[in-house]
């Protein structure tokens, strides 16, 4: 996924850069990056560190000292090494991405035949996504043209921030799949792509960027450079899963839109049940919903071992990720044995970590075990964000029951997505059967967007239904 953290201050904000970008750290784990303004004399200062094995805030604590300016950008990646910084004919800018680039071999070949353009390769022959972008900006006579470049040309999404000796441009991508909002206190501003990144370091909400409003920040205050457009498609896993609980987009908190969407799934159950538990961590607020609505006790027969184990998709081996979410999750046998426990999840992907946590129950004696996953099964790869790291859609535990019940995965998968079919209801029994649970209940589509509570067109729910 990623985040990115961007200041603008009358004085130093090095500090509000190194904590802000700091809070976007369950966005991605392999590269964390800052950049800072130091004046005309000294240009940009770049930091750019692997955090895959060592959170951010350890890794980069000791650059602090060489670091001074008012203006910077910062980010978590899941994917390449930023913010890069650039000098073309716009000027001496730093830039800083989150998205996905679908077609990026096409335009990387558009523009080496049409402009002579040289990338610098990354590892495996890949292109930096970033360099491409700050590219495509280049070819346009004024950041505000460019950035509207990259939304019409790029297939996939684009956030971004660009910094130059002025202040920052950030644009929200086209159709505001990604948050930007903009903070503010005395003497400065901020945008981020979390607002849990706000009460700590002073900032308010000022503002929440459009689908595809481009705008600049100064000392001076906020303008709007372009405006938002009319069609927004914000992606519903920011509440489901990946948003921390404390942030909230389009004005509803994650934290809060978790409870509700538990509670709508406890109203449709009729599991009889002794345990309510959630997945931690983004399975526990659905699973308190649901304790609250179904009036059954909420505890905690799993504890997380957090001190030095990462997190559990971390590793870029399948294997060894699975390995790592089963030896950081402890269970308390004393609150499993002879129980009928339901959990909630946030959503099954390939279903391989919840089969070993269903194992782990019944070696501890539990008696039933109940899983609620928080949304709808997942029968599409996102094209739109780096959200989960499959290499096919076959690796969705989905796609695999249905080319067990139908020997090949149809074109059309719209009778799997349709939870009154008889094929949707075949799919998950299969499903529950190859996971070992007692039984399996999904949250249906509209009760999971009734809980995030917006217009129900502004939410991309693509994963699920193959509509864009």
């Amino acid at each position: 996924m990623g985040g990115i953290f961007g200041v603008v201050s009358r004085s130093n904000c090095v500090t509000d850069l190194y904590f802000g970008t700091d809070y976007h750290s369950h966005l991605g784990t392999v590269r964390g990056g800052m950049a800072v303004w130091q004046g005309k004399e000294k240009g940009f200062s770049k930091k750019i560190h692997n955090i895959e094995s060592v959170q951010f805030r350890a890794k980069f604590e000791d650059d602090l000292s060489g670091l001074d300016g008012n203006l910077g950008i910062g980010c978590i990646s899941d994917t390449e090494p930023q913010p890069l910084t650039v000098y073309s004919h716009l000027g001496h800018y730093a830039i800083t991405t989150v998205g996905r680039i679908n077609n990026i071999e096409e335009l990387v070949a558009k523009s080496i035949k049409a402009n002579k353009a040289h990338f610098l390769e990354m590892s495996h022959s890949v292109i930096n996504p970033t360099e491409l972008i700050a590219s495509l900006i280049d070819e346009e006579e004024s950041f505000e043209t460019g950035i509207k470049k990259v939304h019409s040309v790029i297939d996939g999404s684009c956030s971004l921030l660009v910094l130059d000796s002025e202040g920052i441009y950030a644009a929200r991508d086209r159709y505001g799949r990604t948050p930007l909002i903009i903070g503010e206190k005395d003497g400065a501003y901020c945008v981020s792509s979390e607002t849990c990144a706000f009460p700590n370091l002073g900032y308010r909400t000022m503002k929440e960027l459009g689908p595809g409003e481009i705008v600049h920040i100064t000392t001076e205050g906020v303008s709007q450079i372009s405006a938002p457009g009319d069609q927004m498609k914000i992606c519903a896993f920011l509440w489901i899963y990946y948003g921390y609980p404390s942030s909230s987009y389009e004005g509803v908190n994650v934290e809060d839109m978790r409870y509700r969407n538990g509670a709508a799934l406890a109203l449709k159950d009729n599991a009889d049940v002794d345990l309510v538990a959630g997945i931690p961590d983004s399975g526990v607020a659905h699973a308190i919903g649901y304790s609250n609505q179904a009036k059954v006790p909420y505890g905690r027969p799993f504890i997380k071992y957090t001190p030095t184990w990462a997190r559990s998709f971390m590793p870029q081996d399948q294997k060894i990720r699975d390995l790592v979410a089963r030896m950081k999750l402890l269970p308390i046998n004393d609150l499993i044995r002879g129980k009928r426990i339901l959990f909630c999840d946030d959503s099954i992907v390939r279903g391989t970590q919840l089969r070993e946590t269903a194992e782990l129950l019944y070696a501890s004696d539990a008696k039933e075990v109940h899983i609620r996953p928080a949304c709808p099964p997942l029968l599409y790869g996102c094209p739109y964000l780096n959200f989960s790291r499959s290499k096919s859609e076959l690796d969705l535990i989905t796609r695999q029951a249905i080319r067990k019940i139908e020997g090949v995965v149809p074109e059309s998968l719209d009778e799997y997505a349709d939870p009154d079919s008889d094929k949707y209801n075949c799919m998950i029994e299969c499903i529950r059967k190859k996971l070992n649970f007692t039984t399996l209940r999904y949250q249906n589509i509209f009760d999971m967007l009734d809980a995030i509570g917006i217009d129900h067109s502004k939410v991309c729910t693509y994963c699920w239904t193959g509509k864009k």
